[in-house]
């Protein structure tokens, strides 16, 4: 799991970036105290630094440097200046790469993972074969879950079906779909075989520590809300 240190002056930014970034399974970590920032960067140690530029005390560009003289760590800095000048600069004083505001969280993940891959080579590859939700992952190649160390095999189908479910954390996947998702047509289906195959997710989610993760509502389906790790 990649650790992000993300250093953002907006609250609510920060918090919306926060979530979003630990649904595709990174750790983020927030600075306490910006006055502070570059002694907390020591004792945090990110995998990669997401920095906006205009922020009280020191601006992005002074800390940008400041963290470039101490560690390689790779720099994405945000900013609502678009200008070319401003890229640049950023850029020349160690940045990795810039992204301006406003922005899509998709555009943001893209920007990540890119910077992530270039960085840490195949580690990083190895990364994106898994499907994440905090601490909460499901391996691609293996059809495993894994949580705080340890793992639990699906069988393909239950890969599935929690593969949907992570994918759409949060909201209901109805029935009808999570069956499409697995056999392709409804109609070839009992109702009851996915019954049955949910509730040997549930049983190997609980064997991990995780009971309540899988909510299911009578008519609407199933949902994978998982709480802050």
């Amino acid at each position: 799991m990649y650790k992000i240190m993300l250093v953002e002056d907006d609250p609510q930014l920060c918090e919306l970036i926060k979530g979003n970034l630990e649904r595709y399974g990174y750790q983020v970590e927030l600075p306490v105290h910006i006055a502070k920032i570059e002694e907390e960067f020591a004792g945090i140690h990110p995998d990669l630094v997401l920095l906006d530029i205009n922020l009280p005390y020191y601006d992005g560009y002074y800390l940008c440097r400041s963290f470039r003289q101490r560690s390689n760590v790779p720099i994405l800095m945000i900013s609502a200046r678009s200008q070319e000048m401003e890229q640049i600069m950023a850029i020349e004083l160690g940045a990795d790469d810039f992204i301006t505001k406003p922005f899509t969280f998709e555009m943001l993940h893209t920007k990540i993972k890119a910077t992530l891959r270039r960085v840490y080579g195949e580690y990083s590859a190895k990364e994106e074969d898994k499907n994440c939700v905090g601490l909460l992952c499901l391996d691609e190649k293996t059809f495993e879950l894994e949580y705080k160390g340890s793992s639990a095999e699906l069988s393909k189908n239950e890969y599935k079906l929690m593969k949907k479910l992570i994918e759409h954390q949060g909201t209901f996947v109805s029935r009808e779909a999570l069956i499409e998702e697995v056999w392709d047509a409804v109609t070839f289906v009992d109702d009851n075989t996915l019954t049955v195959n949910m509730t040997r997710i549930k049983q190997t989610l609980a064997k991990l520590g995780l009971s309540q993760v899988i909510k299911s509502k009578r008519g609407v389906g199933y949902m994978l809300e998982m709480q802050n790790d």
